[in-house]
């Protein structure tokens, strides 16, 4: 009988995670294979919700809605901050990621959206957030 995954499954697999405009964002496929344990945390639960009921053998692709990946943009995360807070041989432009800490002194990475004179827009929102991403998988033992 076949094993197929399902929460506590360890699982070997090769993935390959595509942005919605086409472009690899991560992928296993041509190196080592990955393992993991379905709920341990290292998978968001989105792609693990996939990969339940499958089987070693099995090669599929889904698509991930952005609220069961990397959740949808928050206009709340971003934020204006004074050109002086940066350092002054920073230079800044549209696209840079600068890495801050939070209150608890873990890195918050935010990326420059707009420089408008002392104004630097900073968009705190994960570079995937609101994209949908297809998600592919191939099981290679399931246990």
């Amino acid at each position: 009988m076949t094993q197929t995954i399902a929460q506590g499954s360890t699982v070997g697999l090769n993935f390959a995670l595509h942005h919605e405009n086409g472009e690899v964002i991560d992928s296993t496929f041509g190196k080592s294979s990955v393992e993991f344990t379905v709920g341990d945390g290292n998978l968001l639960a989105g792609f693990e919700a996939c990969l339940i009921g499958l089987s070693a053998g099995d090669h599929q692709t889904f698509v991930v809605q952005p609220e069961n990946a990397f959740g949808q943009r928050n206009p709340e995360n971003l934020q204006t901050l004074k050109r002086h807070q940066f350092g002054p041989d920073m230079v800044l432009e549209p696209g840079l990621i600068v890495s801050f800490s939070d209150a608890a002194n873990t890195e918050l990475p935010g990326v420059v959206q707009s420089i408008d004179g002392d104004q630097v827009i900073m968009d705190f929102n994960h570079p995937l957030a609101g994209v949908d991403i297809k998600f592919e998988v191939e099981i290679i033992a399931v246990s």
